[in-house]
């Protein structure tokens, strides 16, 4: 997700006298479905052509080992050069720009050789696009409008009563119709205030709900290239902020792209790391020993910090007291399935979303089209909304459907569900499980 930017502006900057070719060499089950796919390339906005290598046929051919990998090939087909992780635009663009320097000079390039004829990818028009969070207030629900750069204001009866932003990727403050948003995910709200996880602009912003304005509290707009210490927050870099939980004077910060949970001081502005290490993986223990992996979920309850660490297919706990990290579920990066149960048994599949309720947390697990409850002291978890089909249903716990949904909350009502990539907010009954389409 971080290649996808720089690889934009590589193909602005060059145009046709560089063709990207993403190659899919899916680690998860359900990224091997060439449907799944497709929703992948809308929600990322790609635009050059994917390949499908649910097989890794392309990724042992060329000797693949990580996630993700930039392959040079020049005109003439020969791989000239490869690099592994992530790669900022600072360096990518004087590589690129010196290769093609080198090309022109020995008469090698041909850029009318270079258009290839794709399957046009189209989605109809919907009120949400790939909804990634929603939170239920006593007033309303706040829903972040993941790819219409926005966050939308609905009533309890799925009506929209007011929007903040232009619809137009950006980072850009003020009043609500000229803000700029680039998919916001994670909120929280205190007070006439709601604070933001500005994905991709790796930003927190907040929204004066009675005046409108947008502020940038933390972030520059330019994503972090390592963990970090922390520090004033407009100055600090960070790393795609995927999720809020609010306590007191103290924001929560899922820092999906540092793999850690930060802080942000409400009082004086300050960001800091508050737990991981910085290092992929899952281990538990002290604060500043713990590894996490793409947190991407957080929910408060009980004087704990509940985590969904996707990329672990793990939930997470945090003593905020004894400030000790634990696994309730969930054992490795390459440890996923779809088994409900206790302890160790219990296999989830890239979780996305958490929320608590009674002393129970709902998880979102998204790659299975389910909703799950855990009972944190048990470490039992049982399947309650999905039948685990991709699809589009309402109806009884057991036969709804959904399509990788991506965030959950408690509300009074029910359980509401950003159901992702059908473009909807679901709500399900606390007593009767049945799940109906609130806003679609």
């Amino acid at each position: 997700m971080h290649a996808f930017p720089q690889l934009r502006k590589i193909e602005r900057k060059y145009g046709d006298r560089v063709i990207v070719v993403g190659v899919h060499s899916p680690k998860f089950p359900a990224e091997r479905e060439t449907a799944n796919l497709r929703e992948a390339v809308l929600r990322y906005r790609i635009e050059h052509p994917v390949v499908n290598d649910r097989d890794f046929a392309v990724w042992q051919r060329f000797g693949g080992r990580a996630w993700p990998t930039l392959l040079f090939l020049d005109p003439e087909g020969r791989v000239i050069g490869k690099h592994e992780g992530e790669l900022p635009f600072e360096q990518f663009d004087p590589l690129v720009g010196g290769m093609l320097k080198e090309f022109e000079a020995r008469g090698l390039l041909n850029p009318a050789a270079s258009p290839i004829a794709l399957e046009g990818i189209r989605e109809p028009a919907h009120t949400l696009s790939f909804p990634g969070k929603v939170l239920a207030a006593e007033d309303a629900l706040y829903i972040a409008d993941s790819n219409h750069h926005r966050v939308v204001v609905a009533s309890h009866k799925g009506s929209v009563v007011r929007t903040f932003g232009s619809g137009e990727p950006g980072l850009m403050d003020g009043p609500a119709s000229r803000a700029a948003f680039q998919q916001p995910q994670g909120m929280a709200r205190s007070g006439s205030t709601l604070y933001v996880a500005d994905t991709e602009n790796h930003a927190i912003r907040s929204i004066d709900l009675d005046t409108g304005m947008v502020t940038t509290l933390a972030g520059t707009g330019e994503q972090a290239s390592n963990a970090g210490l922390g520090g004033a927050g407009r100055s600090t870099p960070l790393s795609s902020p995927w999720d809020l939980a609010l306590a007191g004077s103290v924001l929560y910060i899922a820092m999906a792209g540092t793999h850690q949970i930060w802080t942000m001081r409400r009082d004086t502005g300050m960001v800091a790391p508050f737990a991981g290490t910085g290092r992929e993986g899952l281990l538990d223990g002290p604060l500043d020993q713990a590894w996490f992996a793409q947190s991407s979920g957080l929910a408060l309850a009980g004087g704990d910090l509940y985590v969904a660490d996707s990329e672990a297919s793990a939930v997470r706990g945090i003593d905020l007291n004894t400030r000790q990290v634990r696994t309730l579920v969930g054992e490795d990066l390459f440890v996923f399935g779809d088994q409900d149960g206790e302890g160790n048994l219990v296999r989830l599949q890239h979780p996305l979303g958490i929320t608590a309720r009674d002393g129970t947390l709902y998880i979102a697990d998204s790659y299975n089209n389910k909703i799950k409850r855990l009972d944190p002291q048990r470490r039992a978890v049982q399947t309650w909304l999905g039948s685990g089909a991709a699809g589009q249903a309402d109806g009884p716990a057991g036969s709804a459907a959904f399509r990788e949904p991506g965030g959950v909350c408690a509300g009074r009502a029910g359980l509401y569900v950003a159901d992702t990539n059908n473009h909807r907010i679901a709500l399900a009954d606390w007593h009767s499980g049945e799940v109906r389409t609130l806003i679609a």
